[in-house]
């Protein structure tokens, strides 16, 4: 049976989460020991965005993710290189990103950018409006726990198999279903709150 019979399809919000300008998916790394450099030039803007939609603010996005690569240096020797390696690049992020919110002075103003932080130059209007989707997923994620998150960004959002985010996050196959849809459904709630309470024009 494939990940896809175990799970609903997300319906409503499923438009909110597309990938278009996420860095192209890596193969598993085959052969000898990859080495650190080699990895860091594939997946170091993957790594990236995933802290980005982990809650870590864009100023500190390079100091994140240089510890997200000092701990894969620490644990390359136990990566299994037969299966994907970026859940398992997300697995070290997700620890990492929920380092950072628990230290004082981060658990507020996590992805509150303004659009003044946008070129000053005009937009078309369509770059605006996924500017402004973008700012709607990185809100609602933000509301929602740790765990249930990263299943749902790994899932809904990167496509990886259910297995494969089981075995990168060492959670029961279960435990995953039962967390994705938790996030789905939290997910959905934030969505709607924050469009919701959008004035109008």
């Amino acid at each position: 049976m494939t990940d896809r019979e175990h799970t609903p399809q997300t319906q409503d919000v499923q438009p909110t989460v597309k990938r278009a300008s996420e860095p192209p998916a890596a193969q598993p790394l085959a052969g000898s020991a990859p080495a650190l450099g080699a990895i860091f030039e594939a997946e170091a803007g993957y790594v990236g965005l995933s802290l980005r939609r982990l809650g870590v603010r864009e100023r500190d996005l390079e100091d994140m993710t240089h510890d997200v690569f000092v701990i894969v240096h620490r644990q390359l020797p136990k990566y299994d290189r037969e299966r994907p390696i970026r859940p398992w690049l997300f697995g070290i992020a997700m620890r990492v990103a929920i380092a950072y919110r628990r230290r004082a002075g981060h658990q507020l103003e996590i992805v509150r950018e303004s659009p003044d932080a946008v070129d000053a130059g005009p937009l078309a209007d369509e770059q605006l409006d996924a500017y402004k989707m973008r700012q709607v997923v990185l809100k609602a994620l933000d509301e929602l726990r740790p765990e249930p998150k990263a299943v749902f960004i790994m899932h809904d959002i990167d496509g990886h198999a259910m297995p494969d985010i089981a075995g990168a996050l060492a959670i029961p196959l279960n435990t995953g279903y039962s967390r994705l849809r938790a996030a789905r459904a939290q997910f959905a709630e934030a969505v709607a709150r924050i469009l919701g309470g959008r004035r109008t024009p």
